[in-house]
């Protein structure tokens, strides 16, 4: 955590005051996930791309990995650079995926579908199976996969698209049906995505179905409450699959 902290402060004075890093502390930032954190701050602070490029040029990253690094950093990420994705998110069918190796664009694909079958094709792996795991845990598959072929080999797995991913509104929404998770989703947030309660909803009624161990669970939320203050613990995160009924 200190390591971090350090880092912080260091890349903001570098940006603000345009020193250049000593060549050993270069070195130990050149990683991909702190190269596209750089880029974030850089960006954060009002700074043009060509400037954030030539900065990160002489802070001691490559010509490649920067343009490998923009070419993924509209996706939104959170606070550790990684790819902002459902809460327990997991690679389904329909999922559209960019894999980035970096410093290998060819060995790179920027978009590749999920098959009903579950599997991707990239260069030099051909076929392999991603549904059901978590996008950390395909890059630490990739990565010890295409070690075989690339040396240092360091992978990086954007999902663009999810579609796989989806909860269920029924009752007094004024939306009801599917909606698509594309990013973590409170049960408020979901609500407000259909369109708030209709006048004949039961707003202290509200519940959460979710599968639990095989088992089915009923979460209440309160809505009253919840948008007082007074039971944010019921505003928990929705997880693929789940059905908010909305009682009238």
């Amino acid at each position: 955590m200190r390591s971090i902290a350090r880092y912080g402060v260091f890349l903001c004075g570098a940006l603000l005051l345009g020193y250049l890093m000593p060549a050993g502390r270069a070195a130990e930032l050149k990683t991909p996930r702190e190269l596209m954190q750089y880029i974030e701050e850089a960006k954060k602070l009002g700074l043009r791309d060509e400037v954030i490029r030539q900065n990160a040029l002489r802070a001691g990253w490559d010509t490649t990995m920067i343009e490998q690094a923009f070419s993924i950093m509209p996706q939104p990420r959170d606070a550790a650079g990684n790819p902002k994705v459902p809460f327990g998110y997991k690679i389904g069918s329909g999922d559209i995926l960019q894999i980035v190796v970096w410093k290998e664009p060819e060995a790179s694909v920027p978009a590749v579908v999920v098959r009903s079958d579950g599997k991707i094709s990239i260069p030099l792996l051909k076929e392999i199976e991603v549904i059901g795991f978590a996008p950390a845990e395909l890059e630490t598959l990739l990565t010890a996969q295409l070690s075989k072929f690339i040396r240092g080999a360091d992978v990086t797995v954007i999902p663009t698209q999810i579609h796989s991913q989806k909860v269920y509104m029924i009752g007094g929404v004024k939306k009801e049906g599917t909606l698509s998770l594309q990013s973590s989703m409170t049960v408020l947030q979901a609500i407000t995505e259909c369109g708030g309660l209709t006048e004949y909803a039961k707003p202290r009624k509200i519940y959460v179905l979710r599968n639990q161990g095989g088992k089915p669970a009923r979460l209440p939320f309160d809505y009253e409450a919840v948008i007082e203050g007074l039971r944010p613990e019921q505003n928990i995160q929705l997880l693929p699959n789940d059905t908010v009924v909305v009682p009238r």
